[in-house]
């Protein structure tokens, strides 16, 4: 009878060495472990996306500092988190993401990637409040009606 470890008696080798016999197994069991594993690996990588968006940051580009913007928005390094910072001296707060668009070397693509991200707030700038003249009262007719 044939086990896992087999000694001497059994294989007619003298040494005292024992030599184990590694049982066959079947193609369909490596298969199927391996099917496991990548339906774990989806599963797991399903659970990250998620999450990442859901607990992603957000920026206010109207309030941000250059670093701030380098660090949440994806393909926006240090230069361009500055030109934005310089845009937005020079020409006041954004009013939409899209308006980022007229910063060199944002484009659209960019602006999408990072829509989630971005929030625009403060950007209504109030305009000056207008004093309104009061109408003068009708001049009062002088004489008798003709």
């Amino acid at each position: 009878m044939m086990g896992l470890l087999r000694g001497p008696l059994e294989t007619g080798n003298t040494d005292t060495a024992l030599t184990v016999a590694v049982p066959a197994i079947p193609f369909w069991s490596h298969a199927m472990n391996k099917i496991a594993l990548v339906l774990k690996s989806l599963a797991l990588s399903a659970l990250l996306a998620t999450s990442a968006f859901a607990g992603g940051e957000r920026v206010n580009i109207n309030t941000a500092d250059a670093v701030t913007l380098d660090r949440v928005l994806v393909g926006i390094g240090p230069s361009k988190a500055e030109a934005i910072v310089v845009y937005r001296k020079a020409n006041g707060p954004f009013r939409s993401a899209d308006q980022l668009a007229s910063v060199k070397g944002i484009g659209l693509s960019t602006i999408e990637k990072n829509r989630d991200r971005i929030v625009v707030s403060g950007a209504a700038v109030p305009a000056p409040a207008r004093k309104v003249a009061a109408k003068p009262a009708p001049a009062a007719r002088s004489g008798a009606a003709r």
